[in-house]
C-alpha cells in the first residue's frame, strides 16, 4: 500500500511542480503545494456543494424526520463528506510529509481542525445567507476564503507538525 501512496504522491507532485516556476518568486514550495492541493480540494467541495444544493436537495429543506436542515446547510455537510477524506489524504501524503505524529493522531487532529472549519463555515453561512440575505453559492465562496487561512495554519502547526529539528533543517524556523 505504501508503494501506491508513494506513486500517487510522486505523480501529484510531478504535475504540480510543472507550474511551480510561475509561483516560485513569491511562494515557498510547501505553501504552493498546499495552495494547489487545497485549491483542488476546495473546488471539489464547491462543486459538490453546488450540485447538492441545486440538484440533490433542490433548494428545499432536507428533513430526516427527527431533524431538518436548510438546503445550504445540508449541502455543506454533504460537501464535507467528500472533501474530508480527499483533504486528509492530500495533506498527509502530499503536503505535510514527515510529521513525527502517528497517523491516527494526525487523523484525529485533522478532524478537530476540520470541525473548527465546519463551525466557521456554518456560522458564516448562517450569517451571510439567513441574516444578510446573500445567495448561498457566493456566500460559500467568501466563507471558503476565511476557512482556508484558519485551516492552513492549523494543519501546518497542529495536525501535521514536525519537530523543531526537522523544521530548522528545512529552513522553516529560525
Amino acid at each position: 500500500m505504501r508503494r501506491v501512496h508513494n506513486q500517487v504522491r510522486k505523480t501529484i507532485l510531478a504535475v504540480l511542480d510543472i507550474f511551480y516556476p510561475i509561483f516560485k518568486p513569491f511562494l515557498p514550495l510547501q505553501t504552493y503545494h498546499y495552495a494547489a492541493c487545497g485549491g483542488t480540494n476546495t473546488v471539489l467541495g464547491l462543486v459538490v456543494y453546488f450540485v447538492a444544493y441545486n440538484y440533490i436537495f433542490q433548494k428545499h429543506i432536507f428533513d430526516l424526520g427527527f431533524i431538518a436542515f436548510q438546503p445550504h446547510i445540508a449541502a455543506m455537510f454533504l460537501s464535507f463528506c467528500v472533501s474530508f477524506p480527499v483533504g486528509f489524504y492530500l495533506s498527509m501524503y502530499v503536503i505535510f510529509q514527515g510529521s513525527y505524529l502517528k497517523r491516527r493522531v494526525q487523523l484525529f487532529r485533522y478532524f478537530l481542525v476540520i470541525m473548527g472549519c465546519m463551525l466557521i463555515n456554518y456560522i458564516c453561512l448562517k450569517i451571510f445567507v439567513e441574516y444578510f440575505g446573500w445567495f448561498p453559492t457566493p456566500s460559500q465562496l467568501i466563507t471558503t476564503g476565511i476557512v482556508i487561512l484558519f485551516n492552513y495554519f492549523s494543519q501546518r502547526y497542529f495536525s501535521f507538525r514536525k519537530d523543531k529539528k526537522a523544521l530548522k533543517a528545512q529552513g522553516l524556523q529560525s
